[in-house]
């Protein structure tokens, strides 16, 4: 009998098992009290699927597309700091990873290997994500993006300051790899660390990020943009109001911020004020196919993971990763043949039961 994991949760109990405790605890670790990231998952669980029956779903099309790119399904690789915390070759082999499932990656600023050597390894699509270093660093790191074949540029925005994790703080956590995207710039550490990637607040003064930036940074490429950690309406309004072509709703996954609703409370009221003129993302708490059906069945066009990459790494590098993809793939096209549907960008309304008093209500500005 196969020993292989058959969930998510299952890879994530083999990871703590295989990680050393503190990279473990910078991995599992959200911002404060963790409220938001236990909130991430209890939102999605007060959620409830409504199944259909007598209907021939024999057929069934789970493969989408994100800004124009076809897509085996609507999964992607979130953006995410140091993989190499969870595997040598870091992500490189979560590049490796999601190609084998022609799935979309996101690669983060403050990966380990540069952009150039994962673009290398990639046979799927790939997005930057971007957090803004000051004029010069950024100019350079969007540049070198368009240049190496990313699709698209991911502008984080919900990271005003730095938040370390009270349980890196207790552990003493250092970083202890390269940030690859800044090999031989010479530039010290606390201004090319992200705000999840340096030790204690040693981070230098955040570059300030208002919509003012969003035009200058828009006349840098011609690669679409798109916004990661818009929570509100009246903040979607402004993005589309400035031309954004995607939002990607995100609490960080509870790592920066804490004390806000889940991600998928949040998505409704953004999904609307977008109005369709911006694709619209979600991540934070994702770990069930059916957490993808009920996120595309409230307006996303896909959703994405950040901890179970690092589980998939830990556990197996490319292949665990790949695993990962994988076992929600299968997920989302049993939840599809419950429901009664047969094309996942064209799912039914009210798929999705929401309870009384659930998310923020209706908002006007």
């Amino acid at each position: 009998m196969s020993n292989d994991p058959i969930n998510l949760y299952d890879y994530e109990e083999r990871a703590k098992l295989t990680l050393p405790h503190n990279d473990w605890d910078t991995i599992d670790a959200g911002a404060m009290d963790m409220f938001t990231t236990r909130r991430n998952r209890s939102a999605f669980e007060s959620l409830t699927l409504r199944p259909r029956f007598l209907r021939d779903i024999t057929e069934r099309d789970i493969s989408t597309t994100v800004l124009g790119e076809k897509v085996s399904m609507p999964v992607f690789i979130s953006p995410a700091g140091s993989h190499m915390k969870a595997h040598p070759e870091g992500e490189r082999a979560t590049a490796r990873g999601a190609g084998m499932s022609d799935a979309l990656m996101m690669l983060s600023t403050s990966s380990n290997y540069s952009m150039e050597e994962v673009a290398d390894v990639a046979t799927g699509p790939l997005w930057f994500q971007l957090y803004h270093r000051g004029y010069e660093l950024t100019e350079m790191l969007v540049h070198r993006a368009e240049e190496a074949g990313f699709k698209a540029i991911c502008l984080t925005v919900d990271t005003p300051s730095p938040s370390p994790k009270e349980r890196d703080l207790r552990n003493q956590y250092e970083r202890h790899h390269d940030l690859g995207n800044f090999r031989g710039t010479d530039r010290p550490r606390s201004e090319i660390s992200g705000t999840d990637e340096t030790p204690g607040w040693n981070v230098s003064s955040t570059t300030p990020l208002t919509w003012r930036e969003l035009e200058w940074l828009r006349g840098l490429t011609s690669l679409p943009l798109v916004l990661k950690g818009i929570r509100t309406a009246e903040d979607a309004h402004m993005a589309v109001e400035n031309g954004v072509n995607g939002i990607l709703v995100s609490t960080h996954g509870g790592r920066q911020m804490d004390m806000t609703m889940g991600a998928i409370e949040m998505l409704p009221e953004v999904v609307e004020a977008a109005k369709g003129q911006a694709e619209v993302y979600l991540d934070s708490g994702v770990r069930r196919g059916s957490d993808v059906i009920k996120a595309l069945a409230l307006g996303a066009r896909a959703v994405g993971i950040g901890r179970p990459l690092f589980w998939g790494l830990a556990v197996n590098g490319a292949e665990g990763v790949h695993g990962v993809l994988e076992l929600l793939r299968e997920e989302v096209d049993r939840a599809m043949s419950y429901c009664g549907q047969t094309n996942i960008q064209e799912l039914e309304p009210n798929l999705v039961n929401i309870p009384a008093g659930w998310g923020p209500g209706p908002i006007s500005f």
